[in-house]
Order: C-alpha cells, then structure tokens, then sequence
C-alpha cells in the first residue's frame, strides 16, 4: 500500500543511534528481525513495560514470573496502517497503564472505563534544548519537521508556509528530519534543510527560527513544542498531542 501511495519502501532495516547506547552496563538486544518476543526470550523480573500495541500483545501472555505488567503509551495508533480492533484490544488488557499526556489519559477513563493510570508527561532536557535572548531574525524565518508520515501533518505545515508567504514573501523555511525530501512532499525553493542533524545541534535549528510549525494531524505529545519553546521559540500548532491542553 504504501508503495501504491507513492511512499518509498525500505529493503532493510537500518538501526542508527538510540538512547540505550549511553547507558553503560545495561544489556540491550537487537533483533536480527521482527518477530514476536516469547516468555522464554525474557528473563525473570520484577516489571515488564510493554512499549507499543503489540508488544502489550505479547506482554500480556507472559507468566508472572516475568514480572508486574505495564503499558507504556504514547499514541492512540488508530491512524493508518494500524490495525485499529488489536490497537483498541490492547487498551482493555488487564496491564497498568503509564500515559504521557492527559488525552491519552482522557481517553483511557472515557472510553475503556480504566482510570487506574499513571500520567508521566514528557519533559526536554534543558542543558540540551536551549537558546540565549534574541530579537527577531534578520529574515522572517520558520521551522518544520520534515516527515512523510500523513498523521505528522508536513503537508500542513507547508501549506501554511505558503499562505504566509504571499504576505511575507521574504519569509524563510527552515526543516530537519530523518530523510532527504520526498519528490511526493517536496520542500519550497529556497528552503534549507538538514538531514539527521546531530542532537547538539538541533537546538541552533530552532532557535535560527521565529516560529516552529506544527501541524500534526495526531501526535500522543508531540515533543517538539517543548523543545522548540526551551529554545524561546514560538509555536504555530494545530489542536493535537499536548496542543490540545
């Protein structure tokens, strides 16, 4: 399907730099390939934290050797291609839930009667994110995160961009993210963009704009509207994620 709506699709897996690289003396796991995590591939413990829909499947199944059972959520995946019926399922195992973001959480008490939930929103690290006092860029400028991901909203965001061009034509864009520019969701003349840029400087990217676009169609938090702002940079958002609130 994916190929069919003019997406591109991936031959291998590519696993980059993750969180747990920086943890020294932690034993960390990758598998060759995607597959089902049984109870005889867990060792015994005290708590077992499912992560996404499918692997609160599996977690649910584990004997209770493997630990207490918990839920980490951080989106309602009813976008597509989820399979919407195994996405709701997972929201009624008997798991303790741990949420990111009082919509999550709304949902959890309004729709599946569980209001026995832990809510843990998002926060950014403030020696990584931040930006000194500044005035206004000497060209208007904005940011964009660069996706292709329809529920991300790009599309949004750059139809924005256009619209405000035609009353500030000077007007600058701005974008990051994890690929080149796809030819189906091109990027403006002009706009400068940078590919998988290091973590220390994603921080100069936001705080090189004016304001930071975010157009997300869904988002569970959507953490670029607090690591635009620890960089003192405006938000432009569409009511979804922690914009909601």
């Amino acid at each position: 399907m994916d190929w069919l709506r003019g997406y591109p699709v991936p031959k291998t897996v590519a696993f980059g730099p993750n969180h747990f690289d920086k943890l020294p003396g932690i034993e960390f796991r990758k598998l060759k390939k995607h597959q089902p995590i049984g109870a005889d591939n867990v060792p015994d413990a005290d708590v077992v934290i499912a992560t996404w829909w499918e692997t609160a499947e599996w977690v649910a199944a584990y004997p209770p050797s493997k630990g207490a059972k918990a839920y980490f959520i951080q989106h309602y995946e009813t976008h597509y291609p989820q399979p919407v019926d195994r996405v709701e399922a997972t929201w009624r195992l008997p798991l303790h839930k741990i949420i990111i973001a009082q919509w999550l959480a709304d949902i959890s008490r309004n729709k599946y009667g569980d209001a026995d939930l832990s809510m843990v929103p998002n926060a950014v690290d403030a020696d990584q994110f931040n930006a000194p006092p500044r005035g206004k860029q000497p060209t208007p400028t904005v940011g964009v995160m660069y996706s292709i991901a329809e529920f991300k909203g790009c599309d949004v965001s750059l139809k924005g961009y256009e619209l405000a061009k035609q009353k500030v034509p000077n007007l600058k864009l701005i974008s990051f993210g994890n690929r080149e520019p796809f030819p189906r969701l091109p990027l403006p003349d002009g706009a400068q963009h940078t590919v998988q840029p290091a973590q220390d400087r994603i921080k100069d990217i936001y705080a090189s704009c004016d304001a930071w676009l975010f157009g997300s169609r869904s988002e569970g938090f959507g953490l670029p509207l607090l690591e635009s702002m620890a960089c003192r940079t405006p938000v432009i958002a569409t009511p979804t994620g922690a914009a909601r609130n």
